[in-house]
């Protein structure tokens, strides 16, 4: 009883700090679930799945903030599918040793974008761009189950969203390319149906109360502990893979 306690107060963190950068929540859903001893393609599949109910609750509560570009959005999310597809099906030729040596180097290059970015004045968007980066957004969901949030929040604030704006489109996009990647990996048998029940109940509630705590900080201080702290979860996934 107590595990699922400490299961269930893990996934309302997750689903927190997933809504607060708009990052889906995979990059800590895939170590949190190799850490209980899933595999890690089953765990990259079951956080697609377990992604898509973190992203909607997020949305639920940034529409009410009028912060996501509906456009963009769209843009972004259609070719992150055929990205999503691609790399769902790309994980079942890599070793898994490599797969956790990537998702390790991932994290870190997006540990070092949180701590050199700056908020952004909001400019005319680029949009003939946003297709090229949904695709790499859905290469990456589908590859390492993270969501693509890693990749859309800085490419749309490089594009001319404001922060504020990226991370909301970016949880609204995630929907679209977390089924895409989860539909792909279940058919893989990658997905595990139990730790969907266990992490989900948690990710909604986590996810409700970032999206509400975005609106209200700038957060600078906590991106820059939080990428420490991806910094540490990227080690420890490299050593795995090397040990």
């Amino acid at each position: 009883m107590l595990s699922y306690i400490l299961y269930f107060l893990l996934a309302i963190a997750i689903g927190f700090l997933a809504a607060l950068f708009g990052l889906g929540g995979g990059f800590l859903i895939v170590p949190a679930l190799t850490f209980l001893g899933v595999p890690i393609h089953h765990a990259v599949g079951t956080s697609s799945a377990i992604i898509i109910f973190s992203s909607i609750s997020a949305v639920v509560e940034y529409r009410k903030h009028g912060s996501i570009h509906y456009r963009a959005g769209l843009l972004i999310a259609l070719p992150s599918i055929f990205g999503a597809y691609i790399g769902a099906w790309t994980t079942m030729a890599i070793d898994e040793s490599l797969l956790k040596l990537i998702f390790g180097i991932v994290l870190i290059i997006v540990a070092m974008r949180m701590i050199r970015h700056d908020v952004l004045i909001e400019k005319k968007l680029k949009a003939w761009l946003i297709p090229f980066g949904g695709f790499f957004s859905g290469l990456t969901s589908g590859l390492l189950g993270v969501g693509g949030g890693i990749i859309n929040v800085p490419f749309l604030t490089y594009i001319g969203l404001s922060i504020h704006a990226a991370i909301a489109t970016s949880s609204f996009a995630i929907i679209f390319t977390s089924i895409a990647s989860t539909a792909k990996h279940y058919m893989l048998g990658n997905i595990e149906a139990i730790w969907i029940a266990i992490f989900s109940p948690g990710i909604i509630m986590g996810a409700q109360l970032g999206a509400k705590f975005a609106k209200l900080t700038k957060a600078r201080q906590l991106k820059l502990a939080f990428a420490l702290f991806l910094i540490l979860i990227a080690f420890s996934m490299i050593l795995k893979a090397l040990i």
